[in-house]
């Protein structure tokens, strides 16, 4: 049986694009277009997971998140200033999407924070079974025990060694990996100054995960350093 999701946006549109896509994967939705409906029915439903609009009518999708309740809560907003990322952030939010966005993305982000609320529980509870070998990353999934990479639910063909660097890269996810700790830890040999094999490495990764050159999503540079995955 699917989860129980909570969609809060004042715009129709927004919310019945954002339950179609979330039906389709089997879960079920509950609308609500103010901040009060929102607060009403999580008092009274069962709810694994909140999709929540910051601009409401009544009362801000921050004022609500406030009210701290046990499940994840991704905040959907058309603001991009950083403040109001931190500040959601801050307050208990667990994921921020900003308007336009892909709903597949949305999907991607709602089964992540799922999983990941699945897997501290099943953390505190000493009868659960071991962890996969996998790495979520905002829809980018790498697992290796089935040596498989999904993007949004696509599978990304990789040759080994792409699947190497992309492992070791989420291994080290929020640290900056330099080219020469990347070489020597997948091929195994020792670096050389002037080696580009990394740099094109990383450029054939970037190019099957659709990332934009100038501001990679996933892989970034940090130059003069390395590359990391945030």
């Amino acid at each position: 049986m699917g989860a129980n999701i909570l969609v809060v946006d004042d715009e129709k549109e927004i919310a019945d694009l954002i339950e179609v896509y979330l039906k389709n994967d089997g879960y079920t939705v509950y609308q609500c277009r103010t901040g009060m409906e929102a607060l009403a029915c999580v008092r009274k439903t069962k709810l694994d997971l909140a999709i929540l609009d910051v601009m409401l009518p009544d009362i801000d999708g921050f004022s609500v998140c406030r009210k701290h309740y046990y499940f994840p809560v991704i905040m959907l907003t058309a603001k991009v200033e950083d403040a109001d990322k931190i500040m959601g952030l801050t307050i208990g939010a667990d994921d921020y999407v900003t308007k336009p966005f892909n709903p597949l993305e949305v999907v991607a982000r709602v089964k992540t924070q799922l999983r990941r609320y699945v897997r501290y529980n099943q953390a505190a509870d000493p009868g659960a079974g071991e962890w996969e070998a996998e790495y979520d990353i905002r829809g980018l999934i790498i697992n290796k025990d089935a040596h498989k990479c999904t993007l949004y639910g696509r599978e990304i063909p990789l040759t080994p060694r792409e699947f190497s660097i992309l492992w070791y890269l989420c291994e080290k996810q929020g640290k900056v990996v330099s080219s020469e700790e990347l070489f020597e830890n997948v091929w195994g040999e020792k670096f050389l100054d002037q080696n580009n094999t990394v740099m094109a490495h990383i450029g054939r990764l970037r190019e099957k995960l659709g990332e934009p050159a100038r501001k990679p999503k996933f892989i970034k540079t940090v130059w003069g350093v390395g590359y990391t995955i945030e």
